[in-house]
């Protein structure tokens, strides 16, 4: 089966994050969070992945060409205005074979969660199989929600009710496994009132015309929206993620405590009389002077502290 990943959007609310890479090259202990975000597609046994970028982003390309292990075939399509999510698919389009999953580059699920999603469509040749979660209804607003009747089919899906319009407090996540079916609807979606061409009025065409859409619940998922998401995601990832711990700096001061989980990448200084540690992240190439504290934090590439700098529960860019 292949796999879309939507990966050309800019990520303006992870700003200054993002004012020198886009949103899917933001680093999860190392690795792009795109990257992370295929690695659990591929422990289902999904190989062929067709990636939608911006045309701005030549670092992704760069990224899966020269350092990525993932063991994977990656075709790339430019998106070139970002216009939402069904216009995003119908370039990828072309290229698709047959069923296919497609997920957003910042929406981790648990594997075991991917795992279900598979299994539940092949065994009832649905149409399409959604990753859904019961969220506060106070959050309904910022994502899609859908409607189930009883026999758990989804009934209505609607993309960020206004007040009091949510039919339930059950989230369609951005991960999904559609039957080719769904692309025969992409003409007909209408510019909506936000400017973009919603993948939601596809979905709600495919419900009304054919039927056989279901979901699959998660307990839970990561996300990427903020500076305090990219915190989450690499405490995760240091605690439980399982990845081999690295301490790769080029030079640590006397009298400096590293304390685990940690990890540092390649290219960074760190001065004397420092505590980095635990739970912390620093990306290549980090300057760090005399006397530092940094705890529960994620420091990125380039970005030289102070001496004297105590550093707790921040990004720094």
């Amino acid at each position: 089966m292949q796999a879309v990943i939507l990966a050309a959007g800019k990520g303006s609310r992870l700003n200054p994050i993002t004012l020198n890479r886009t949103k899917a090259m933001v680093p999860i202990l190392g690795r792009p969070i795109v990257e992370r975000v295929m690695e659990t597609l591929a422990q289902n046994g999904i190989r062929e992945f067709i990636m939608v970028i911006s045309r701005e982003d030549g670092e992704v390309g760069r990224y899966f060409r020269e350092q990525s292990t993932l063991d994977a075939d990656i075709q790339f399509v430019i998106q070139t205005e970002r216009l939402g999510m069904a216009n995003a698919l119908s370039l990828a389009a072309p290229h698709i074979t047959g069923p296919f999953m497609m997920s957003a580059c910042d929406n981790l699920t648990p594997p075991e969660h991917v795992r279900e999603l598979l299994a539940t469509h092949q065994r009832l040749n649905a149409a399409a199989t959604l990753s859904l979660m019961e969220i506060d209804p106070s959050l309904a607003g910022r994502t899609g929600v859908v409607a189930l009747d009883g026999d758990g089919h989804i009934t209505r899906i609607v993309e960020k009710p206004a007040p009091g319009e949510a039919p339930s407090n059950i989230a369609s996540l951005p991960l999904y496994v559609f039957s080719r079916r769904l692309l025969d609807y992409l003409p007909e979606v209408k510019l909506s009132a936000r400017g973009e061409y919603e993948l939601q009025d596809a979905i709600q065409m495919l419900i009304t015309r054919d039927g056989g859409v279901v979901g699959v619940k998660t307990p839970s998922r990561l996300q990427l929206t903020n500076a305090a998401d990219l915190l989450a995601l690499n405490r995760h990832y240091l605690t439980t993620g399982g990845d081999k711990p690295q301490l790769a700096p080029r030079s640590v001061g006397q009298h400096t405590h590293l304390i685990t989980p940690l990890r540092i990448e390649e290219g960074t200084t760190i001065g004397p009389g420092c505590v980095i540690g635990p739970r912390v992240y620093i990306e290549g190439n980090v300057k760090i002077g005399a006397d530092v504290l940094i705890k529960d934090a994620v420091i990125l590439r380039n970005t030289v502290i102070e001496d004297g700098r105590q550093i707790v529960g921040e990004v720094v860019s």
